[in-house]
């Protein structure tokens, strides 16, 4: 099988990048974005001053004084940027095949059957699915002009695309020289189109928005995330990985902890089988000692003894084959197709301690703000029906709300910030567009969050001491167009619409006589026996729903906006 795919990540240093994007002169100074008294991250001028993302703003400031520091604690810029820089690489995507993770990460493809997997990633915080794209220019390929080749993007417009020179890979190449491009190889030249189209992204980006992006090509997802940070920043690699032996010598040379799907858990597990006698390692440091290759050539590792080995409580079904694969180079994991609606919404925020119920009680309204707020963005578009007034409806409504609380351990503890959840089910009147988002804070933490904090308490003498605070929304059911917490279309405008589209086209839908009422020609229809009808007013509006009549031909009591299905009903009946 053969994909073609983006993934988009580390827009290098995104935070930094929407602040520059914003003020120019903030390019050549050292730049950081501090977040809760922690450098989030820092641009390369920074970096190269020795400046590190993730320490303590007076540990940056030590290292570099002239360290220029701008507030991160808002993520409205950076999200309404990931989503700009989202929408210009998925429309390039034929088939919708996007995946996109966080704000500066996105797979995009598909599996065609042929070939063997193959992956593209950008990283930069958007993208779009190209297997498509490659594809089509696969069959383009003319190799009497491979120099000054045109590249497609639009199979019904043959002037939209971009020439490039196809004796070459574009950017860095790992697994062989830049010069072995074997055009008799198909894997090979989807690889080479595949770079190519990635450095038309890049730069489009670059020049029409300021951001620099790094790129990874290769066979799957694990391969492409890995490849992707060889070469940083701005720049791409393409990882040939045309056999075995080559993603084998690739991946050896890596620490298992470095290797996507080989977390904290599982790597202090093999160290811990393969270096008995070391000190074992830090909880959540992405550091280790054991490369993937001594993982994969020592002779106690199997797909079997990896399951034994990891299994337990919670551990995944399968998971010693998964962990083989990963060591291998193999990742199966297919790209999800582009939704309009997220999977879930989430607001989160880190103190330094949180002690009385009424401080508490004051940032979960905070939050519960940013949370409908943030509702009303992703999830409220505009009403564009021709049949209604101006107004906004829900795409989705999410079903479950969950608390999450965060309590530090003491400072002698080399344990990790321990955190808890309770779920419940999410109050319908958070969806009122016409109430103030205050007042609807207001309610949601009084009457639901607040029961789920309690949930918490281990007794009448609880005392409080909490270090983060997260509200989430999630299980989000897509809604119709109608705002009434129903599903599916609007049957409302339905009706509406082929009654109007039909309306030159109708015979008088009892008599069978011509319509003096509507304009242009009537056709004309027979229902059987007409003289057993009596003439109706039509109404074929939803507020009508409560008001009908009873069918002349079986009795029965219709909706008014139902009856001329309903007729028709009998007409196809009688046929």
């Amino acid at each position: 099988m053969l994909t073609i795919l983006l993934l988009v990540k580390d827009y290098d240093c995104f935070y930094a990048s929407v602040f520059e994007n914003q003020n120019p002169k903030l390019k050549t100074v050292p730049l950081g974005v501090k977040q809760k008294g922690i450098l989030a991250t820092c641009n390369y001028v920074a970096r190269r001053r020795g400046v590190d993302k993730l320490i303590q703003i007076s540990a940056a400031k030590k290292i570099c004084p002239e360290l220029v520091l701008v507030d991160g604690e808002d993520l409205t810029p950076f999200r309404d940027m990931s989503k700009n820089l989202f929408a210009v690489l998925q429309s390039y995507s034929w088939n919708r095949k996007v995946e996109r993770l966080g704000f500066d990460e996105v797979f995009m493809g598909k599996m065609p059957l042929r070939d063997r997997p193959v992956s593209l990633r950008v990283l930069t915080p958007l993208g779009a699915d190209v297997t498509d794209i490659v594809d089509y220019n696969l069959f383009c390929l003319n190799r009497a002009t491979l120099s000054s080749s045109f590249f497609h993007l639009a199979r019904n417009d043959p002037e939209k695309g971009f020439t490039c020179d196809l004796t070459r890979f574009a950017g860095c190449v790992e697994g062989a020289t830049p010069e072995s491009v074997n055009m008799d190889v198909p894997l090979c030249v989807r690889l080479l189109l595949a770079s190519h189209l990635a450095y038309y992204l890049r730069m489009k980006l670059e020049t029409e928005f300021g951001f620099t992006s790094t790129c990874g090509i290769s066979t799957n997802k694990l391969l492409s995330k890995l490849v992707g940070n060889k070469n940083k920043p701005r720049n791409q690699t393409t990882l040939l990985a045309l056999d075995d032996e080559t993603v084998a010598t690739f991946i050896d040379g890596h620490v298992i902890r470095r290797i996507p799907g080989i977390g904290s858990k599982i790597s202090r597990t093999l160290e811990a089988k393969l270096r008995p006698d070391n000190e074992p390692l830090g909880e959540h440091t992405m550091e280790s000692r054991v490369t993937a290759g001594e993982v994969r050539t020592h002779p106690d590792i199997s797909p079997g003894s990896l399951e034994v080995l990891l299994a337990g409580p919670g551990a995944e079904k399968g998971i010693g084959e998964k962990v083989w694969g990963f060591l291998h180079g193999v990742d199966a994991s297919d790209v999800k197709n582009a939704s309009d609606v997220p999977s879930q919404i989430s607001i989160e925020d880190t103190y330094r301690s949180l002690d009385t119920l009424g401080r508490i009680t004051e940032e979960l309204h905070k939050l519960s703000m940013s949370l409908i707020r943030r509702m009303r963005v992703d999830l409220v578009v505009d009403d564009d029906s021709p049949h209604r007034e101006a107004t906004q409806r829900w795409l989705a409504r999410p079903k479950t709300l969950r608390l999450s609380i965060g309590v530090r351990p003491p400072a002698d503890s080399d344990s990790y910030m321990s955190r808890t959840s309770k779920s419940a089910a999410l109050p319908s009147f958070v969806f009122s567009l016409q109430d103030e988002m205050d007042q609807l804070a207001d309610r949601l933490v009084g009457e639901t969050v607040l029961p789920l904090l309690r949930r918490f308490q281990s007794g009448k003498e609880h005392k409080w001491d909490l270090s983060l605070l997260n509200i989430c929304v999630t299980n989000m059911v897509q809604v119709g167009s109608d705002d009434r917490g129903g599903s599916g279309r609007d049957i409302a405008v339905m009706f509406k619409t082929q009654d109007e589209v039909l309306k030159p086209y109708r015979a008088d839908p009892l008599l069978g006589k011509k319509n003096t009422n509507d304009k242009g020609p009537v056709a004309e229809m027979d229902f059987g026996d007409g003289d057993n009808f009596q003439e109706i007013e039509w109404d074929t509006s939803w507020e009508g729903q409560g008001e009908g009549e009873r069918c002349p031909l079986c009795g029965y009591y219709i909706p008014l906006f139902a009856i001329e299905a309903h007729l028709r009903y009998h007409e196809l009946g009688d046929q």
